[in-house]
């Protein structure tokens, strides 16, 4: 009996040993990360396209679903109620509403200062010389757009209130239709609708973001749940994102010619356009966020906030190594 026992324990080891071998080899039943972006979200378009970040991701057995959205504040929101996991880039105005209705949200990337990327444009036949002569003018602007912020800020330094002109708040495709069309005095505009306009139009640019106007960067956020949950697949997204944009910079015909096909833009548009941005991928920090905070409090004197902010009373994560 005691034999017996001895060889059952044996067959039990051994089934044991199997079992735990054939678990370990066996792969483990994938994640869905929900990636939200917008048609003109560069970087995230091009890792969509070239499937860079699904290999990327899949030894940690994650699989992405993509989900468009037609601006920043819907997809903000959409992390925010947890139908979203992470969003691709959105302007710098994008997470203070975000932030002002209590969104629980974490930055985890931003692309470096574009301030080129945004300007208020005139039509050819427009005799204005300076922002100040905007005074009574009909600009085309969309609400709560980084381009919005641009707007207040030249107003101001030219000594001129919002109150000094009338907004047409209007999308960036219908802006551009009233632009062309010369249905309004002036358009304040970002890449690469911009750079296509002036292209179609002829117009010309009175002032961009230089000169310490609007810095115009662009950030990539999370669900706070999120990224204390994935820092791995967050480590592994930056660092995608990171290479791309380094990519884009040194491959401008061949990022244009991808994103071309993508935006319905002729390539030669696209390339200049691009010039414009960064691309430069870094990390978030507390001391970055300065231009958030003037951005904060120049939309609460507007009215377009109802509660004054600390930009960085936020959550802030940060990549492995950083």
């Amino acid at each position: 009996m005691s034999h017996l026992l001895s060889n059952l324990r044996a067959v039990a080891v051994a089934a044991a040993s199997l079992l735990a071998l054939a678990s370990s080899a066996a792969p483990a039943a994938s994640e869905e990360i929900r990636i939200g972006y917008q048609k003109s979200s560069t970087l995230t378009a091009i890792l969509k396209t070239n499937g860079e970040l699904e290999k990327a991701l899949a030894p940690l057995g994650l699989t992405i679903s993509w989900h468009e959205f037609t601006s920043g504040l819907p997809l903000l929101e959409a992390i925010n109620i947890g139908s979203i996991d992470i969003g691709a880039d959105v302007a710098d105005t994008v997470p203070i509403f975000a932030q002002a209705a209590g969104a629980k949200l974490a930055y985890v990337a931003e692309e470096a200062a574009s301030p080129a990327a945004q300007a208020i444009v005139i039509p050819q036949a427009s005799t204005a010389k300076s922002v100040a002569d905007l005074k009574g003018k009909k600009i085309a602007v969309t609400k709560g757009a980084g381009s919005h912020y641009l707007l207040l800020a030249a107003l101001s330094k030219s000594g001129l209130s919002f109150k000094d002109i009338t907004p047409a708040y209007l999308t960036p495709a219908d802006g551009r239709a009233a632009f062309v069309s010369n249905n309004v005095d002036a358009w304040v505009a970002w890449d690469p609708f911009l750079t296509s306009a002036l292209h179609q139009s002829g117009g010309r640019i009175l002032t961009d973001g230089s000169n310490g106007l609007a810095s115009y960067k662009r950030y990539y956020l999370a669900s706070a749940a999120f990224a204390d949950k994935r820092g791995d697949a967050l480590n592994l997204i930056f660092a995608k994102l990171s290479e791309t944009g380094k990519w884009v910079k040194t491959h401008p015909k061949d990022a244009a010619t991808v994103l071309a096909s993508l935006w319905g833009i002729d390539a030669a548009t696209v390339e200049e356009a691009n010039s414009h941005r960064s691309y430069q991928v870094g990390s978030v920090t507390g001391p970055g966020l300065t231009e958030q905070q003037r951005i904060a409090d120049a939309f609460l004197a507007e009215g377009l906030i109802p509660v004054k902010l600390d930009t960085t009373a936020i959550k802030i994560w940060s990549p492995k190594g950083s």
